[in-house]
């Protein structure tokens, strides 16, 4: 079984230094509850965690099927409560493609869309456990 490992080291009023791998990043709170915003805040990165998830396995499924893109972007977006302790009740990935004859390769994006987010993405697996994790597809023709 493999395993992960993160930490945080503080860095005063509510910064911390975030270890992550071998990779280092600040981050904070907002002003309004002592921070000086100099790094994202945890609940953001939650979903920039299923972003690049789920992004990174699109991709890389896509390029195994030699789909080419000009461009592609994964945007989450989660609904938060708004009592205490806040927590997110749902996220929504919006998938955008961006390249020419797209609806051609319509079938093949979709199939790996759905082999990220039910089948490689662990992100997505776990978040799905506890809310609803909703999906849509955008293709933008050159």
């Amino acid at each position: 079984m493999g395993k992960a490992s993160s930490s945080v080291n503080w860095k005063g009023k509510m910064a911390f230094e975030a270890n992550v791998g071998n990779q280092k990043f600040m981050i904070d709170a907002g002003e309004a509850v002592g921070g000086e915003g100099k790094g994202p805040m945890p609940k953001p990165l939650m979903l920039t965690s299923l972003a690049g998830c789920t992004a990174m396995d699109v991709i890389s499924i896509l390029k195994k099927m030699r789909v080419e893109l000009d461009d592609f972007k994964v945007t989450v977006d989660g609904e938060l409560t708004d009592e205490h302790p806040k927590h997110f009740t749902k996220m929504i990935v919006k998938y955008e493609f961006w390249g020419k004859d797209l609806e051609a390769s319509r079938s093949k994006i979709e199939k790996a869309i759905n082999l990220s987010e039910d089948r490689y993405c662990g992100v997505s697996v776990v978040y799905k456990q506890v809310m609803p994790v909703e999906s849509e597809i955008i293709f933008h023709e050159a």
